[in-house]
């Protein structure tokens, strides 16, 4: 293959007009020729970046993670309790999911079966995404990580990807104020995954 060139632009568009097209017609639909038409290039200059249309999707799938991780960790940043640090991330993967409805449902709503298995390295890097909160939920209790906190991590993360799907496809009743779907998400995430903390003192100590 040909040395990759340097065209950030041309890039962008190809990744942005892939994520558009997949969304709209699915993977099969998803060709290397109908790409460079919409794009305004040969199929041969995409493969100049991308060997096929599933190396296209997981370059897709890597960046919605990256902004994803970046989300989740700004939101561990904006609280210094644990249990906030967890309201907040959940608060923000919601948002995330709803702001970017494209990224999302490559990320999670495709089929695996239309498209090639994803790489386990990057498949590790994307499991970074849960292992934040895994680490949180530990910190929370104020004891080591455990197989416990994976699985409390996974049904906090199946509570709101199953609302989020739900919102994206317009499923929920119409007449309930997307708002209060969203807080109520948070808070049934939040009260699945975390143990009910003690009540402390004035000086912070537990009573």
């Amino acid at each position: 293959m040909s040395p990759r060139p340097e065209n950030g632009e041309l890039q962008r568009a190809i990744l942005d007009q892939a994520r558009r097209l997949l969304v709209a017609d699915g993977v099969s639909s998803l060709s290397m020729r109908r790409l460079g038409a919409e794009v305004g290039v040969s199929p041969t200059t995409i493969y100049l970046y991308y060997t096929d249309k599933n190396a296209l999707i997981h370059a897709l799938i890597e960046e919605g993670m990256a902004k994803l991780g970046a989300e989740l960790t700004s939101a561990q940043a904006s609280a210094e309790l644990p249990v906030k640090r967890i309201e907040q991330m959940c608060r923000r993967y919601v948002e995330f999911g709803l702001s970017n409805p494209e990224y999302y449902e490559i990320m999670f709503l495709l089929h695996p079966q239309s498209m090639e298995r994803y790489p386990q390295g990057k498949y590790r890097t994307a499991r970074m995404n849960l292992d934040l909160l895994v680490h949180e939920l530990a910190a929370a209790d104020e004891v080591p990580v455990s197989d416990e906190h994976s699985l409390r991590a996974s049904v906090m993360w199946s509570t709101l990807h199953g609302s989020i799907s739900l919102m994206l496809g317009s499923r929920f009743d119409a007449s309930l104020p997307a708002t209060q779907l969203v807080d109520a998400t948070v808070s049934l995430a939040v009260s699945a995954g975390c143990r009910p903390q003690p009540a402390r003192t004035s000086d912070g100590w537990p009573h």
